[in-house]
């Protein structure tokens, strides 16, 4: 536990399980700078859209394509930003990515003022934008369990929503007035001048915060991890799967709407209430959450998708703004707590070592694939208009959360944090260096226990290469069918030393286990280290060597 959670822990119990991480001081310092980045923010998102559609004679697409463009980047930079969130301080991360954020709207505001801005020029600074987006994204979201503890997750997921969706409701409202009155550049204005307060804040709070030792690897290897740690957690693979289908479905609402708001016969005005609306019901949604999450346990998420696609329905069908205006709140509310529970979910399943890639990931199945929803419903919205359009892409999402229960994500009382006894020794390797790293293990197994036994390394395969092997076999001696070898591979031996480290309680009891199936007093072990046969340093490698026969153990003595 943080030093700096144990004065306001005690008091916990009286308060609103909803508004306790407000309570922590670094958490309540970010969460404010982010609100008054995230309404300024909706500046920028009514001022862009507005001025993309007079800029192009009200082009759906291009509409679609500007509201895209803040997260088109994070298709090709979501692993890569996720591996800097995991290897670099995260609050430096935030800090520069602001920074780029910044400068894109200031860029904005002074070429609109100027007269010099085209439908071209404006894409592009929202795709630069959009790349200070996907480096922020991992890097924040990986943040939140450095800021609350463990049980104050979900809801401080929550409260980053609510925060946002306070945003929402007065953003975009705020934001029709400005541009109807001063123009969008005073809009992008003054989202500038929002991210001057949020870098401010990082800064302080960075410099204060004590966060956990980062590791260093190569940028291939670290995104092969993230990779392999979706493909070996069942879980988290369904979840973004489904979060990635909900993203293309619900993207419809929000994409579409500048234009659903001209059939209606609105204003910038009234697209910008019609956002607000969709953010004060997202903001009553994440009040509620707690209660509707524990009533409705693993069938929230599939219930609120299909609130979202009935509420969407109504909007692209309302004869009117003020029932547009009903379904938007509707929308809001259920979109917040769909991605709310997602989001802590995949926070959770995630251990810290690589919760940053694990966040990049969650970040590209939906933040990443919405603009492929964004421009495809603008796409369609330019052939059988922006109503129709929603209408449709809302139906599928009603189909989404009917078949949501068949993705069986688990509901956050189920996830299983993964937890590390931070006194645990780890038995003393030599200190040598290169790779591949080959480390194998030998048991004589008992003919009555093999069985057993190869069906437990079933499981202690997942725990190698969820923590660092790339390649891992079984094999048995030809001459001796009871004589069972553990073969896997690391990159390096810093990355062979790093395995032991990310051995969680649960993976360590397993290997305990699989110690005891030997006959021999524990099962012998070898690493074997790559040697470069063009030019060979001998000396070390036969230092290192004689090191091995004294201390020699992939798996350690005492079973960690």
């Amino acid at each position: 536990m943080r030093p700096e959670w144990s004065g306001w822990l005690p008091t916990l119990g009286n308060m609103s399980q909803a508004i306790a991480p407000l309570r922590l001081p670094y958490y309540r310092a970010v969460w404010l700078g982010a609100l008054l980045s995230n309404i300024g923010s909706f500046f920028q998102t009514v001022a862009a859209a507005w001025l993309m559609k007079e800029l192009t004679n009200s082009s759906a697409t291009w509409v679609g394509l500007m509201l895209a463009s803040n997260l088109l980047p994070l298709l090709f930079l979501a692993l890569i930003s996720g591996v800097v969130a995991d290897t670099v301080d995260r609050t430096k991360v935030m800090l520069v990515a602001q920074s780029l954020m910044g400068s894109s709207a200031a860029a904005m505001a002074i070429l609109t003022a100027m007269d010099l801005i085209t439908p071209g020029l404006l894409l592009g600074l929202g795709l630069v934008m959009g790349v200070g987006v996907a480096f922020n994204l991992p890097a924040w979201q990986a943040l939140v369990p450095d800021l609350v503890p463990r049980g104050m997750v979900a809801s401080a997921v929550a409260l980053n929503s609510a925060g946002f969706n306070v945003a929402r409701a007065i953003g975009p409202a705020l934001g029709g007035v400005i541009i109807a009155t001063a123009g969008p550049q005073l809009g992008f204005g003054l989202n500038a001048i929002s991210y001057l307060v949020v870098i401010a804040v990082i800064a302080v709070v960075g410099s204060r915060l004590r966060l956990t030792a980062r590791e260093h690897t190569s940028m291939t290897n670290a995104i092969a991890q993230s990779i392999r740690y979706a493909r070996f957690t069942p879980a988290f693979r369904r979840l973004l799967t489904l979060v990635a289908l909900f993203a293309i479905s619900s993207a419809a609402v929000q994409a579409t709407l500048p234009n659903r708001t001209s059939e209606l016969g609105g204003s910038e005005t009234t697209y910008g209430i019609l956002l607000g609306f969709m953010g004060a019901g997202a903001l009553v949604g994440a009040l509620v959450r707690p209660r509707l999450v524990a009533k409705l346990g693993a069938r929230s998420v599939p219930t609120t998708i299909v609130m979202f696609g009935v509420a969407g329905v109504a909007v692209g069908l309302a004869p009117s703004t003020p029932l547009a205006a009903l379904g938007m709140l509707v929308a809001g509310a259920s979109w917040v707590l769909t991605l709310t529970t997602v989001n802590a979910g995949s926070q959770l399943m995630a251990p810290e070592w690589i919760r940053g890639r694990a966040m990049s990931l969650y970040t590209l199945a939906f933040s990443g694939i919405y603009p492929i929803g964004a421009i495809m419903s603008g796409a369609l919205a330019d052939t059988i208009g922006a109503g129709a359009a929603m209408v449709s892409l809302s139906g599928a999402a009603i189909v989404l959360g009917l078949l949501a229960p068949r993705f069986r994500i688990p509901s956050l009382d189920e996830i299983n944090t993964p937890e590390y006894t931070e006194d645990r020794p780890v038995s003393p390797h030599v200190d040598t260096a290169g790779g591949p790293v080959m480390i194998v293990n030998t048991w004589q197994i008992d003919r009555a226990d093999l069985e057993e036994f190869v069906e437990l390394m079933s499981e202690i395969r997942k725990v190698r290469l969820l923590t660092g092997a790339y390649r891992w076999r079984l094999y048995r001696n030809s001459e001796d069918p009871h004589r069972i070898t553990e073969v896997f591979v690391c990159v390096s031996w810093d990355e062979h030393l790093a395995q032991h480290r990310r051995i969680d309680d649960a993976s360590a009891a397993l290997i305990r286990r699989a110690r005891s199936f030997d006959q021999e007093d524990g099962p012998r072990s070898r690493h074997l280290v790559a040697v470069d046969v063009d030019h060979p340093d001998w000396e070390p490698l036969i230092a290192a060597h004689d090191e091995y026969h004294r201390t020699d153990g992939s798996i350690p003595l005492n079973g960690a």
